[in-house]
């Protein structure tokens, strides 16, 4: 009989090496807090020359999406229409995902000790499972 991974590794640290993983990547996850800036007045670009600058907000993104997605309902074969629209959706998704802050909720140090014990520990005994037993 075959252990973990085809090998002749054990299958007992395979399982303790994964269980150890997912607790301390829970963990891990757990302690982030996600904050989110975004909003329709919210400045997704800035755009500017010496003194001036200009804001690109993504309220802002919106016009040439319903532009692009009108001109797609009077002509569907029309590339115009379809460069505005997916070019803003693009602007758009990358705009809220760049107005995304991780931060981390306040640990003591066993408890961050703890987790990385338990993540890298586990993603250790996890690939010793996967070789050859000598």
């Amino acid at each position: 009989m075959r252990g973990a991974g085809g090998t002749s590794g054990g299958t007992g640290r395979f399982v303790l090496g994964l269980i150890m993983i997912v607790a301390g990547g829970y963990l891990f996850l757990d302690n982030i807090t996600v904050r989110s800036g975004f909003g329709l007045g919210y400045g997704l670009y800035t755009f500017g020359l010496g003194s001036w600058n200009m804001r690109l907000t993504s309220g802002m993104v919106l016009i040439p999406f319903i532009f692009g997605i009108g001109y797609i309902f009077y002509n569907s074969k029309s590339l115009i229409g379809w460069v505005l629209a997916g070019a803003s959706l693009v602007m758009l998704t990358v705009g809220v995902i760049t107005s995304i802050h991780l931060t981390m909720k306040h640990m003591s140090a066993f408890d961050i000790l703890t987790i990385l014990v338990l993540l890298f520990g586990g993603i250790g005994m996890f690939l010793s499972s996967l070789r050859e037993a000598k």
